[in-house]
């Protein structure tokens, strides 16, 4: 399983973002001190190769003397910079291709392969396609397994700032537009968290978990027993993955040759790999809706909206596989009452919520493109045209965007409906098993209630046969009594205690009676008893004769 993504930090600048300053630390001498005007922002003239070819290795202090020490540590940069020439992982892999000024793209796609003891190589490799930059209208680099070497490189060769590096490093949603120059260009830094789905690399097809083995993983990768939405997501119903993906991209506007710079994280995470995206870049030359758009618009920025559409497609992908295995929890609640499934809907749906978030800076990624103009097309007789085309195609990807959100809310709420089902199902059995209790324990109490009719009427007995055991003097000399006085003391006295017992059992039933007289009235209760029954047999005798 892919781990789960960092949480991002964004106090003093994680760093993530242009901002004023990093943590805070002592003063050591360097505060206050004015930064050379050769590393302003805005003096970002290009060097001749020679230059670069000795300055790669100081980036990115020579361009920034404010990155160094603990802020390249705490960014990442320094634990990739500091890496062994020698080391045993994979080999950096830039793809690119390039969108001709004709707003065609070109067939020589390839790749540059960066062997860690040979990174000189691809310096030579950059010379040139910066050299060619001109002869196109942007060229796209997509990298992989980034190394040191392959960052100080491309950092030195179009100055890019190290924020972008530090927040794709760490997985920190950014947007921002930095060495804004009118009539010639800018640098453009997005990225971007979203949501894809992937088959489940620990199971096999067809194959799905049970409800405690899926709980148990899900607590097993978090390690506590906490609901973790920065994890990937287990859809036990159809053998998928839904895990958060990263879109990083840096773009160096220029009005002679644009160039578009992806990141991809290491093949661990499990993210769209660089030659992946590439493709998916690449089918855009072969679409006659975007060819038509790069023919009549020479802004760049069009190829950069352009991969956002696949971030967008991703979301879409991953939405359905969670609405199929919605659906599926959904029949399984109807026919089923599983703790385990009542534990997964909580879990899916604070992913839904985290999922809102999301789908917002998605949504203010696209504003950001759309609201930030191409300085190098300033003077540009077709800056008209460019315009209104990006912002009908970010009206689009809005529209699209928002249609995400519906579905993501329409899940939410059916996910609700869901779990309501649970609860009512398990209400249910809860009744029926507390119904179940409620007539055993009217059964014991019709047993307890003839076990003390049967006490009322042997009580008496019981209590003459006590006394008449006695053996006491003021019985004279015969102290055992004969059988016809025991039963002439037993009997009257039970009909007593069944007449008082029966009389206090009526008077308590009817005591809210109006017409009940009392407990003195209550007493007549065998001559009512009596009366009732001669009243019943004679209006049984005259039915009887009426129908003779």
């Amino acid at each position: 399983m892919p781990p789960r993504i960092p949480l991002t930090s964004y106090r003093h600048a994680g760093p993530s973002g242009p901002w004023p300053w990093a943590d805070m630390v002592e003063d050591d001498g360097t505060l206050f001190q004015p930064v050379p005007e050769m590393h302003m922002p805005g003096a970002r003239t290009s060097e001749p190769p020679e230059s670069q070819r000795a300055a790669w290795r100081e980036y990115p202090t020579h361009l920034f003397p404010n990155w160094e020490g603990s802020r390249l540590v705490r960014s990442g940069i320094a634990n990739l910079i500091s890496k062994r020439p020698e080391g045993t992982g994979p080999d950096c892999v830039v793809y690119y291709v390039d969108v001709e000024k004709s707003g065609e793209f070109s067939k020589a796609v390839g790749q540059y392969r960066v062997a860690h003891d040979r990174p000189d190589e691809f310096l030579g490799d950059l010379e040139v396609r910066t050299s060619q930059a001109n002869e196109g209208r942007v060229k796209i680099l997509f990298v992989e397994n980034l190394s040191g070497p392959v960052l100080q490189m491309l950092g030195a060769t179009y100055k890019i700032e190290p924020f972008f590096f530090s927040s794709s490093l760490n997985w920190i949603p950014s947007r921002y537009q930095e060495d804004l120059r009118q009539n010639e260009g800018d640098h453009v830094t997005i990225t971007l968290t979203f949501l894809r789905a992937m088959p489940n690399p620990m199971t096999v097809p067809n194959t799905p978990t049970s409800g405690g083995q899926f709980l148990a993983q899900m607590m097993a990768r978090a390690g506590t027993a906490t609901i973790d939405t920065q994890g990937p997501l287990v859809l036990r119903s159809n053998d998928r993955v839904i895990l958060l993906d990263l879109l990083a991209i840096h773009m160096v506007r220029r009005k002679n040759g644009s160039t578009i710079i992806s990141y991809h994280p290491p093949r661990e995470w499990k993210s769209t790999s660089a030659l992946y995206l590439r493709t998916r870049v690449g089918h855009a030359g072969t679409s006659v809706y975007w060819q038509s758009l790069f023919r009549r618009s020479e802004d760049p920025t069009l190829v950069l909206l352009c991969m956002l559409w696949y971030a967008l497609y991703a979301w879409d992908e991953a939405l359905e596989n969670l609405y199929t295995h919605i659906c599926w929890l959904e029949s399984r609640v109807l026919v089923t009452n599983d703790i385990h499934l009542t534990r997964e809907l909580y879990i899916i749906r604070a992913s839904l919520l985290h999922y809102t978030s999301l789908l917002q800076s998605f949504r203010k990624t696209v504003l950001f493109v759309q609201t930030t103009p191409n300085p190098a097309m300033q003077d540009d007789p077709a800056l008209d045209e460019a315009t209104r085309l990006m912002e009908r195609e970010c009206a689009t990807l809005l529209s699209e965007i928002e249609r995400l959100e519906m579905f993501r809310a329409m899940q939410d709420m059916r996910l609700e409906n869901v779990m309501n089902l649970a609860f009512a199902t398990v209400n249910l059995e809860d009744n029926s098993h507390t119904r179940s209790l409620s007539e055993a324990a009217l059964r014991d109490g019709a047993v307890m209630k003839q076990i003390s009719y049967m006490t009322m009427i042997f009580f008496p007995a019981s209590f003459v046969s006590s006394v008449f055991g006695m053996n006491l003097t003021v019985l004279e000399s015969d102290t055992f009594g004969t059988v016809a006085q025991y039963l002439a003391v037993t009997i009257p006295l039970t009909l007593f205690t069944v007449w008082v017992m029966v009389a206090l059992h009526r008077h308590r039933s009817h005591n809210q009676d109006s017409e009940n007289g009392g407990l003195w009235q209550t007493l007549k209760w065998p001559l009512q008893t009596l009366r009732q029954s001669l009243h019943d047999f004679r209006r049984r005798n005259k039915d009887v004769s009426a129908v003779v």
